[in-house]
């Protein structure tokens, strides 16, 4: 029988096809079905379905224009065929659609198996279909049937699309639209991929809550039990609720990928059950830290979908206002550079390490994550506390995987020295920003120590480090000055043979350095030369992180530049090394302070209160270079508001870092207005007035806030694009901008 219903009114969209033909009407075909006629994205949409009522409510409900029990009166001049049955159904429907003349016509499906599908294809056409198109969304509800039909079910979904070898990319491109045209996240994936990501994902938790439930239920006292749950219980035990018809098929059709998963799960639950009965704490830590951590950046990933999108459109944008006064006492986070240290030092360090202060960026939590895929128990962060497990030099274990930095290129670089020593083959990856930066720098010196390295071209990321090669100590002239090149071969050093010495050409942090001896590990430093040798031992202690002095430059530069401001900047890390950006602003006439100068944990720190002063363009002397390299960005905004012309030279390092800082805020300072012009080592900026503008930070986080502090100077908004990156070294920038009287905000997106 045939049901049929009145179009609905004007869709949203131009049709993408003519006819869509949807076998199936349960949840998901009738979602598909409802939400492609809702969007107009079919000018006809006809359901299928065995079930005369459902047929029958689908067209009350508005889900398709016409429906039918038969599948062959609706198979006529089809331009997409959507499979929407249970998976083990699958067979003879393919053998029934084979017998017909559907050439032209799309075909692709809704499974959570798709290894079945395309047995299932073979066996009935002899052949796999160039317009067979394999698809599925994750996405899914309790409820079951067409009354349950939902046309934003897949809204900010994923849908995973796994096309074989002979698809047809036309038929392709159609499907992904379709899916887009739902609102949602269209992805692809080799099937193999898919049937064992998919296993581990949603069918093992899917067998577990049905297993757990049963077996619970089964029980002489399932009453108390199912009485007394809590609502970690039936959080879990949420999906046992499910249709199980459908789960009984998925099960069958995917059993090798569900049996490959079940026996590694098992055998972790057998290691935990070993850990309770023997009383090892350590291992039950490391299980229960680890799975939070993963939980909390799951959740954080789904809660945040808004900023994600903006991250992967790499389009947030800051909107900074003219205007405003910088007043007030805050603490910035604590540094970067420390914290990353204190986790690698940590962890191959003998007994527990406390930290305190550090912090939560996503550049140091990359480091944290590293170090657990290693085997490391890391307790938090919480609230800047950090807890790590140490398993001295040796104790590390090979991951499960690429590790994944992110942004970080300190974790990378840094990173590479300890694993170039390691027993096991490791891989260091990271976002699009960091895999265009190069990574010779630390690659060419630790393979003249043994190391075995594969990179990219041009030396980018991501690098293979080869394990099981012995190290040689060595005597290293660096052409260039970098803490980041110096740390990695010190800390390759503690594996190498006899003595690794680095001679730098100018002073860069020293964080490497202070810390080993925290650690109670010998380092001398005679001049310009660090060097150490293996064959002593770390030893963890209790650690606290100042606040970091390259956060707090953007405030240092904008009290001094904002009028009748004054700033407190408290417990700012003053270490000698990093001093430049303090040296310069003074020499450029800023009203600078420091009061109560103290030593915590082997790092000088001081309060620092900084007033509104008339800055003047200076030449930047060439020996502070090193010591500022990172504040450059926001230097380059006091030079800009300075009277007469500020010269840097000496600082080639810029053009490397997470943009090529020099050209970048060329650029930018050009648009607003202000003469700069770069030169191969560094630039040439006459001050004057900012005016507002489009400007683009190319998803360098320095370069997002240095534009932030403009504004205050500036008689007109200024638009920074490329501004998620923020995140990474300063994750309550804009808060504290807000805070102390500027005004900096994200764009809302239209």
């Amino acid at each position: 029988m045939i049901y049929s219903s009145f179009k609905l009114q004007a869709a949203s969209q131009q049709p993408l096809i003519k006819r869509l033909v949807v076998v199936g009407l349960g949840l998901i075909g009738a979602s598909f079905a409802k939400g492609a006629r809702e969007a107009g994205l079919a000018e006809e949409v006809i359901g299928v379905d065995l079930n005369e009522q459902s047929c029958q409510r689908a067209v009350e409900l508005g889900i398709a224009d016409r429906c039918s029990t038969q599948l062959l009166e609706t198979c006529r001049d089809v331009d997409v065929l959507m499979l929407a049955v249970p998976v083990l159904a699958l067979s003879k429907l393919l053998k029934s659609l084979a017998a017909l003349d559907l050439s032209e016509t799309i075909i692709t499906d809704a499974g959570s198996v798709k290894g079945h599908l395309l047995q299932a294809a073979q066996e009935a056409y002899g052949y796999l279909p160039k317009r067979l198109v394999p698809g599925h969304p994750i996405a899914g509800s309790e409820r079951s049937g067409v009354e349950a039909a939902n046309a934003d079910l897949f809204k900010h979904h994923k849908v995973i699309l796994t096309p074989h070898v002979e698809t047809d990319p036309q038929a392709l491109q159609c499907i992904q639209a379709l899916w887009q045209g739902l609102g949602a996240d269209v992805e692809s994936m080799s099937v193999e991929q898919h049937d064992l990501v998919l296993a581990a994902t949603s069918h093992l938790p899917h067998l577990l809550a049905f297993g757990l439930v049963d077996s619970l239920a089964k029980r002489s006292e399932n009453l108390e039990i199912f009485r007394y749950a809590a609502g970690g219980f039936r959080d879990f035990t949420r999906i046992a609720g499910s249709d199980p018809l459908m789960w009984h098929d998925i099960f069958l059709a995917n059993r090798e990928a569900v049996l490959q998963q079940l026996d590694q799960f098992r055998g972790d639950l057998d290691a935990l059950r070993n850990a309770i009965a023997e009383g090892d704490g350590r291992h039950l830590l490391g299980v229960f830290t680890r799975a939070r951590a993963a939980r909390e950046h799951f959740s954080t990933i789904l809660a945040q979908r808004a900023y994600v999108e903006s991250m992967l459109d790499n389009d947030l944008i800051f909107l900074a206002k003219p205007g405003g006064r910088v007043n007030g006492t805050i603490r910035v986070p604590g540094d970067k550079s420390i914290s990353h240290r204190t986790i690698m030092l940590g962890s191959l360090a003998e007994g527990v390490t406390e930290v305190e202060g550090f912090l939560e960026g996503e550049d140091a939590l990359a480091t944290i994550q590293a170090f657990r895929d290693m085997g490391v128990v890391i307790e938090g962060p919480v609230d800047g506390r950090v807890v790590i497990h140490g398993v001295g030099l040796h104790g590390l274990q090979a991951p499960p995987g690429p590790i994944y930095v992110g942004n970080s290129g300190t974790t990378m670089r840094l990173l590479s020295g300890i694993l170039a020593a390691q027993p096991f083959d490791s891989t260091l990856t990271g976002d699009a920003s960091l895999s265009k930066r190069p990574m010779n720098r630390v690659a060419k010196p630790l393979r003249d120590m043994g190391a075995v390295i594969e990179t990219a071209a041009e030396g980018r990321p991501p690098l293979t480090i080869r394990g099981g090669q012995r190290l040689t100590g060595m005597h290293y002239e660096m052409p260039m000055a970098s803490a980041q090149v110096k740390s990695c071969l010190l800390l390759a050093g503690l594996y190498a043979g006899g003595e690794t010495a680095v001679t730098e050409p100018a002073p860069t942090r020293d964080h490497t350095e202070r810390m080993l001896r925290g650690f109670g590990y010998p380092v001398e430093v005679h001049g310009a030369t660090a060097k150490l040798e293996s064959n002593h031992k770390l030893t963890g202690t209790r650690i606290e992180v100042p606040a970091d002095i390259s956060s707090a430059a953007f405030f240092m530069v904008a009290a001094s530049i904002a009028p009748d401001s004054e700033v407190l900047l408290e417990h700012v890390g003053i270490n000698p090394t990093r001093t430049g950006v303090i040296d310069i602003l003074r020499l450029m006439g800023a009203d600078l302070s420091l009061e109560r100068v103290r030593e915590v944990g082997g790092e000088l720190v001081a309060d620092i209160r900084v007033r509104s002063a008339k800055l003047k363009g200076i030449d930047i002397p060439l020996e502070l270079v090193p010591l500022a390299i990172d504040e450059f960005p926001v230097l380059f905004i006091a030079a800009a508001c300075a009277e007469g012309r500020t010269v840097l030279r000496g600082a080639e390092e810029l053009r490397v870092k997470e943009s090529d800082r020099i050209q970048v805020m060329v650029d930018g300072l050009t648009t607003l207005g202000i003469d700069a012009k770069g030169t191969p080592d560094g630039i040439i900026i006459d001050g004057g007035q900012m005016g507002g503008g489009e400007v683009w930070a190319h998803g360098d986080h320095r370069i997002a806030m240095a534009f932030s502090v403009a504004a205050l100077r500036a008689n007109a908004p200024i638009r920074i694009h490329d501004s998620v990156h923020v995140a990474t070294s300063f994750p309550n920038f804009l808060a504290l901008c807000k805070q102390v009287g500027m005004h900096v905000e994200p764009e809302v997106q239209a």
